[in-house]
């Protein structure tokens, strides 16, 4: 069991995640929250990586710094109760929100979006994604 001793906890992954998606939703660089912090940018990139893991102080000013609750952090965890329940299609809705905001295309779009400042130009905006992505490939 001495291999299992270099893998990070899936929970410490999960944490790491979920800093990570956060500052990019900000778009903060790992350099910047590790100067609010007084730490280095690597040590930054560990935790995001759950190598390190984030003890409770450090992780309550991550929260304080990124503008979210704790709770945040353990959204979807895994061995998180609501997400282990089979069957339940809500269990791992904000799963795929997730994945979308953490690729660079997501992380894009929501930031264009949230600088619309017309709620119905944001509504018709909606309707054409809905509308292309409903559209049969033309393979």
């Amino acid at each position: 069991m001495i291999e299992n001793k270099k893998k990070p906890n899936p929970i410490d992954i999960h944490v790491g995640s979920r800093i990570r998606l956060r500052r990019t939703m900000l778009g903060m660089s790992q350099e910047k929250l590790g100067e609010a912090l007084g730490i280095t940018f690597q040590q930054i990139q560990k935790y995001e990586k759950g190598t390190n893991r984030v003890g409770a102080s450090r992780l309550q000013n991550i929260s304080t710094i990124l503008n979210v609750p704790v709770s945040f952090f353990f959204e979807d965890a895994p061995g998180d109760p609501s997400t282990a329940q089979p069957g339940m299609a809500e269990a791992n809705s904000s799963n795929y929100v997730v994945d979308f905001l953490s690729s660079s295309e997501g992380l894009q779009l929501n930031r264009a979006f949230i600088k619309i400042p017309d709620p119905k130009v944001r509504r018709k905006l909606v309707d054409l994604v809905k509308s292309l992505a409903s559209e049969p490939d033309s393979d």
